[in-house]
């Protein structure tokens, strides 16, 4: 798999979750699973089996956010070219079936927000792969599960 591009704030936002998860969430957990060993008969004992399988799904979650660090690297975003769509730009497009205007922020793991305004999608995503180095005015057919997007490049903010 290609790395992906991260910016430094979401790369320390990956790194304190890791951090908060062993830290604190396993030695809470194993305090846990040591209290109700203490209880007794290990095959009859709820509680031992619930927290024994929320350790096992908190190292889960702690192997998967290190294994997406380890895919990353950290772009300054500073040295990124300016006028084309890259890691970081906020591209406005037309959806050129209904004329629609829709603004998205291209980011990476640990930046990703589908609820604002501008969306901000990963740029792994079939539309920001689709987009990536285009200009204003480059028409872009996307292929998504659903069929293909075309759409015009209207705008590019990338910070410039």
């Amino acid at each position: 798999m290609d790395r992906q591009p991260i910016s430094r704030e979401g790369y320390d936002k990956i790194k304190e979750e890791v951090r908060l998860l062993e830290d604190v969430e396993i030695p809470k957990i194993t305090q846990a699973i040591a209290d109700a060993r203490a209880e007794g008969d290990l095959r009859e004992n709820a509680e031992y089996h619930a927290q024994r399988e929320a350790q096992g799904m908190t190292q889960a979650k702690i192997n998967q956010l290190k294994s997406k660090l380890n895919e990353c690297y950290i772009v300054d975003r500073a040295t990124l070219p300016k006028g084309v769509v890259t890691f970081g730009s906020r591209v406005t497009v037309k959806d050129l079936s209904d004329g629609t205007v829709e603004t998205y922020e291209f980011v990476g793991p640990g930046d990703e927000d589908y609820s604002g305004d501008v969306m901000k999608i990963l740029t792994t995503s079939p539309l920001a792969t689709g987009m990536m180095n285009k200009k204003i005015g480059d028409k872009v057919e996307v292929s998504v599960p659903r069929g293909k997007l075309s759409y015009e490049v209207t705008g590019i903010n990338d910070g410039s």
